[in-house]
Parts: structure tokens; C-alpha cells; sequence
């Protein structure tokens, strides 16, 4: 019997009361989902801005307001953490790690179902001249559409589907990740003991980040091609924040009385100071420090001064709540509770149709682009955003995962 699974058995004081909403191990709790709906609404409120013209305006809360695109970031983040973290136990323990073939069944039918929904609507309503297009429908559907360097729509997508990109980007890190973690282990193999082994994997996550990095320099050098800005390889060192954190809670839980444990503790204390220095980070990026707001980078500086901003943002925001204890704190409440939670779930809803539903609102409002009123639309945007976000989570997302598990009983 293990340490971990002693305590928990053991009985706590009234001050301390169990968490029944977090059990040991899970992969998933409310506080991340909680993670999730901050990171969904700072994308929608960046989308909002960008669309009124508000985030192109003089002045620091429209400079934050074009900042909000940092919740891509901290999506990336969690993917990291969340798929990583059974591969890192595994590593840790020498245990062999997840089957890939079940894995990316699970992850397909997690984003797929419901993103093909999205795609036919934005074909249908804005895209009607290509919905004959073979080519336009397998780089959509296949989500391959950020390797076309001459597409026929202009920026990261068409018209409701231009938020897509990080999405392909997504998929691209399920698709490597079997093969990061088979390399990280082989790194990792030869530890003689947990914390060695541990410390090797730290390293090796930090090396898969370290490739955004020189594929910046590879953006500029030697001309300037802009199109690589939307490859995988660039938003490396925010998944490896994800990863570098699993590694850390595989390894205290494992070793609650070893290094990994006492900085869990540390940052138990201290997620106070975690989130100033994560808010310092977001005002730094609303900077000119990186770059102009909306028109591509204007030089390699402004351009890897972003990447360090950013995944300085995500590692001292999400850290805490990675990384909390297995009983009630004030971070958890705020995070963990039932309205913030189930913003969480309903996340990727949110995501998939905000664009949809900012077109549709303008249409029915009689609006132009770059005109409006900030909260008058935001308002409007998320009204007609939510329900759509409802009725995928209901009637898309949920039955197909129990499909796939009810398929999967019975073979």
C-alpha cells in the first residue's frame, strides 16, 4: 500500500474536509475545468474585440483586450498535462505506457464528431462556391489545413472556421505524442531511481520546448516565411508546460517526501504569489514587447519575446492549480465550483462555434466588421454562443464518447 493511498485513508480534521470531486489520479477535475472556462472566455473575449475593433484602439485595456488570444496557450497546456501524465507515471514506475491505438480512438472521437458538425455549417452559410471542392473538405476535415502555404481564404481559415488552426495544432500533438513519450522514456530509461528518472524526463520535456525555440528562428531565417507560423513545432514549449507539470505531480505522488513533493507544497503556499507573477506576465504582453496586435510579427524579438511571455503566463497560472492538495483551498473553490466547472466542460463547444456565432450575431444585428460596441456584442456573441456550446456538449459530445465506450465493452 502506498503513502498516498494510506493518507487518504486516514481520517482528516474538520478544517480539512475531503474533496469528493477530486479523487486521487483522476484525469480530470473541476479546478482544471474551471482552467478550461477561463481560457475559453479569454478567447472569446479576444475574438469579440478583435471583430469590434476595440482591441486595435489606443490605451492599455484595449491592448489587454488583444492579449486574450493567450488562452490558446493555456489550452495547449492542458493537453500537455492531462495526456502526458499517463505516460509519465508509467515512465516513473517502469510500467509500459498507453496503447496508441486506443488512446487516439478516444481523442478522435473527442474533437471530431463535433467539429465536422461545425465545419458543414461554416461551408453551407459562408462557403457555398467550394462545397464542391474535394481538396477544401479533406484539408478542412482532416484538419490539415495549416500546411497549405496558398490557401483560397485569407488568414488562419474561411469564414466561422478561422479559430481552427490551433485546433490542427491540437491534433498534430495527440498524433506525436505516442512517439514524444516513447523518446522521452528512452531518456528517462536509464534513472536508477524514481528521482533520477524524473529528472531525466524534466530535462527531455524541456528540450521538446526548447524546439519553438529554433523553429521561430527557422520563421525568419533565412527570409521570412510566415506560413510556419502556424506549425506545430511553434507551439511546442506551451504543450511541454503541460508535460513538465505532469511529470512533477507523477513524481510527487509517487514520492510525496522527495523534491517533487516539497515544491508541490511550496506552491501550495504560495499561489498567490503564482498568479501575480502570472498577471505581471499578461500585462508584459500586452506590451509592444510583442509585437503589433493583429498584423503578423515584426521581427524574430518580438516574435520569440511572445513564445517566453506566454509560456511564462501558463506555467505560473496553471502550476497551482496542477499541482493543488487533496482537500478544499480557497483556489479550488473559486475554480472547482459547479458553474465554473461545467463552463469547463462545455469549453470546447465554445470554442468550435464562437466565430458562427459572432457572424451570425453581426448578420442579424446589420452590423460591419471593425464596428460596435464591445459589450453590447459581447453579450450577444456569447448569448448565441452558449446554447450552441450546450447542445454540442448534450447532444454531440456526450453520446458519442458513450457510444465509443459502449462499442468498446463489447468487444
Amino acid at each position: 500500500m502506498t503513502s498516498e493511498t494510506s493518507a487518504a485513508r486516514r481520517p482528516r480534521p474538520p478544517d480539512r474536509p475531503e474533496r469528493p470531486n477530486r479523487p486521487a489520479g483522476s484525469a480530470r477535475s473541476m479546478e482544471l475545468d474551471g482552467v478550461r472556462a477561463v481560457a475559453a472566455g479569454g478567447v472569446l473575449v479576444f475574438h469579440v474585440a478583435m471583430a469590434t475593433g476595440w482591441a486595435l484602439q489606443p490605451g492599455l485595456v484595449s491592448a489587454m483586450l488583444a492579449r486574450g488570444e493567450i488562452g490558446v496557450p493555456l489550452f495547449f497546456a492542458l493537453s500537455g498535462l492531462l495526456l502526458y501524465r499517463p505516460w509519465a507515471i508509467a515512465t516513473l514506475r517502469r510500467h509500459h505506457g498507453p496503447t496508441p491505438a486506443p488512446y487516439l480512438s478516444r481523442r478522435a472521437i473527442r474533437i471530431l464528431p463535433a467539429y465536422w458538425i461545425v465545419l458543414v455549417c461554416a461551408l453551407v452559410l459562408w462557403s457555398r462556391p467550394y462545397l464542391d471542392d474535394l481538396g477544401t473538405w479533406l484539408q478542412l476535415g482532416l484538419l490539415i489545413q495549416n500546411y497549405d502555404p496558398a490557401p483560397w481564404w485569407d488568414g488562419s481559415g474561411p469564414q466561422g472556421l478561422a479559430q481552427m488552426w490551433s485546433l490542427s495544432v491540437e491534433v498534430a500533438f495527440y498524433l506525436a505524442l505516442p512517439l514524444i513519450a516513447r523518446g522521452l522514456n528512452l531518456v528517462a530509461r536509464g534513472g536508477t531511481d524514481i528521482h533520477s528518472r524524473a529528472r531525466r524526463l524534466l530535462v527531455g520535456v524541456a528540450a521538446t520546448g526548447a524546439v519553438s525555440y529554433v523553429w521561430t528562428l527557422a520563421v525568419f531565417y533565412p527570409s521570412y516565411r510566415g506560413y510556419l507560423y502556424l506549425y506545430p513545432p511553434r507551439c511546442l514549449t506551451y504543450f511541454a508546460v503541460g508535460m513538465a507539470l505532469a511529470v512533477v505531480l507523477a513524481w510527487a505522488r509517487l514520492a510525496p517526501n522527495g523534491p517533487a513533493g516539497r515544491f508541490r507544497r511550496l506552491v501550495n503556499r504560495s499561489w498567490t504569489y503564482c498568479w501575480a507573477a502570472a498577471a505581471a506576465c499578461y500585462l508584459l504582453a500586452s506590451t509592444p514587447l510583442t509585437g503589433p496586435r493583429l498584423v503578423p510579427f515584426d521581427g524574430v524579438v518580438t516574435a520569440l519575446a511572445e513564445l517566453l511571455i506566454y509560456t511564462a503566463f501558463t506555467a505560473f497560472l496553471l502550476t497551482p492549480v496542477a499541482l493543488l492538495p487533496d482537500r478544499a483551498t480557497p483556489l479550488g473553490r473559486v475554480l472547482g465550483n459547479p458553474v465554473m466547472s461545467y463552463l469547463g466542460r462545455i469549453s470546447y463547444g465554445v470554442f468550435l462555434w464562437q466565430f458562427a456565432a459572432l457572424f451570425i450575431w453581426y448578420d442579424l444585428t446589420g452590423q460591419q466588421t471593425w464596428t460596435g460596441r464591445f459589450w453590447f456584442n459581447l453579450v450577444g456573441v456569447a448569448a448565441c454562443t452558449l446554447p450552441l456550446a450546450v447542445a454540442s456538449y448534450h447532444l454531440v459530445e456526450q453520446p458519442a464518447r458513450r457510444l465509443y465506450r459502449f462499442v468498446g465493452l463489447r468487444h
